[in-house]
Formats: structure tokens, C-alpha cells, sequence
């Protein structure tokens, strides 16, 4: 499996594993399936309702226009779903792989765009040949859209433990202190933990306190908790606590 090291802005690596050729090609298929069936179910309610006939009944143009809005869903899957849950499809889901940015944080719209328009080429150019080839000569398992995307596509299939997530083990009775810690992503709370443990081990007060104005910062949060290191153990938790119950 091809390792993925990735630096963050807080010069702290995380390792990720790159999904594997047969996962992408897997989930591909499978939100090829999505996208069949859709196209299916749509065309069985037009024949029925009688809009197949009234829209074939329209202008060249017109009916051209018409078809494109109604199977627009398949034009735009990957880059609605993609941005909708967070670089997942459907097919992504089932196969539990994710588009992450090579820095560690989500990706964005503008990311999955250029991975969209970069995914129409390759289709186009060779039937996902040119993608296919790509994907197997990088180093990062990355297609041409990845690579300018800056993004590649992770698995999450890891087995790992608790000390390797952002899950903090907390008490069911725990009260949370900041309500504004919902501000931060999965992503950023990984970093955070990541960062404050490799800080606190090596006892990096100044990352720490870096770390600490960050999180105030991003989030607006007032420090409430005293020491910075009691603070970011606190911010985990709540995070943990709020996501949990939502």
C-alpha cells in the first residue's frame, strides 16, 4: 500500500495510506451504477408521465436544453458529492475512501472543480485509460486531476486506535466548556491533536502556545481553562462531546 506523508502548516506529519488502484476503480463502478440508475428511474417516469413526448415534441434546441437540465445530476455527480460530503460519493463511501488536500485540511470547492474538469478530459481523451495510467505511475496513486487539483485520494479502512484519532475519551456526565469549538473541522481537530501531543511529549511550550492562539483565532473562543495545555485538552473534548451529540 503507498504511504502518504503529509506536512502541515504546524510542520507536524501525518501518515496516510493512498486508496488503492482496485478501491478507486471499485468505487468508480459503483457510482457509475448510481448514475445507470438514475438515469433508469428518470427515463421510466418521462415515458410514463408523457413528458418524453411533449419535450420530443419541442425545437432541436429545446429538447436538447430540456435533457441536458434533467440528466444534469450525472454531469455534475462527482463534484456535487464530492463537495457536499466532504470529498466522498457514494461509491467513496461504500469503499471508505476520501479526497483530502496533500496539506492535511479539507479540500474546497475550487479543488473538486478542477478535479471534475480535469475527470471530463480523461474521460474523454482514452475512456479513463489516461487516468488509469496515471493513477498507476504516480507516486502518490494520483490522477492528472489530483495532481492539479493538489488533492489524492485516501483510504479509511486503517485499522487504528484511539491513540491515532481525534476521539477523546470522555465521561458520560462531562459538561463541555466551549460551544464555538464546532467552528473546526475533523480535519483541524486531528491536526490539533496531533500537533499537541508531539509538542507536549517533547515539551515545545512555544507550538503549544502557537497551537493555543490558533484555536482562539479560528474559533473566538476565550481561554477559560487556564494553562494552554489544559486548554487544548479541553477544546479535544468538547469537540469530541459536540459531535458526538449532534
Amino acid at each position: 500500500m503507498t504511504q502518504l506523508s503529509i506536512n502541515t502548516t504546524q510542520n507536524v506529519n501525518i501518515n496516510f495510506t493512498a486508496a488503492s488502484v482496485g478501491d478507486r476503480i471499485v468505487s468508480q463502478l459503483l457510482d457509475i451504477l448510481v448514475m445507470i440508475a438514475y438515469a433508469i428511474v428518470v427515463g421510466v417516469i418521462l415515458s410514463q408521465s408523457g413528458l418524453e413526448a411533449t419535450i420530443n415534441a419541442l425545437d432541436n434546441w429545446s429538447i436538447m436544453a430540456a435533457y441536458l437540465v434533467i440528466f444534469s445530476p450525472i454531469m455534475f455527480y462527482t463534484i456535487v458529492q464530492e463537495s457536499l460530503f466532504e470529498g466522498q460519493t457514494i461509491g467513496k463511501r461504500i469503499m471508505k475512501t476520501k479526497v483530502i488536500k496533500l496539506d492535511g485540511y479539507h479540500a474546497g470547492f475550487g479543488d473538486y472543480l478542477v478535479r471534475w474538469l480535469f475527470r471530463l478530459v480523461e474521460i474523454m481523451i482514452g475512456n479513463g485509460i489516461i487516468a488509469l495510467i496515471a493513477v498507476i505511475a504516480s507516486s502518490k496513486n494520483q490522477r492528472l486531476g489530483d495532481m492539479a487539483a493538489g488533492t489524492a485520494v485516501i483510504s479509511l479502512k486503517n485499522k487504528i486506535n484511539i491513540n491515532h484519532t481525534i476521539i477523546q475519551d470522555i465521561n458520560s456526565d462531562y459538561v463541555p466548556t466551549y460551544p464555538l469549538v464546532i467552528k473546526l473541522s475533523d480535519n483541524d481537530v486531528r491536526i490539533i491533536k496531533e500537533t499537541f501531543e508531539t509538542a507536549a511529549s517533547t515539551r515545545d511550550y512555544v507550538t503549544i502556545i502557537k497551537l493555543r492562539d490558533k484555536v482562539l483565532s479560528v474559533t473566538g473562543i476565550k481561554n477559560q481553562s487556564g494553562n494552554d495545555q489544559d486548554f487544548i485538552r479541553t477544546i479535544l473534548k468538547d469537540y469530541n462531546f459536540y459531535t458526538q451529540n449532534m
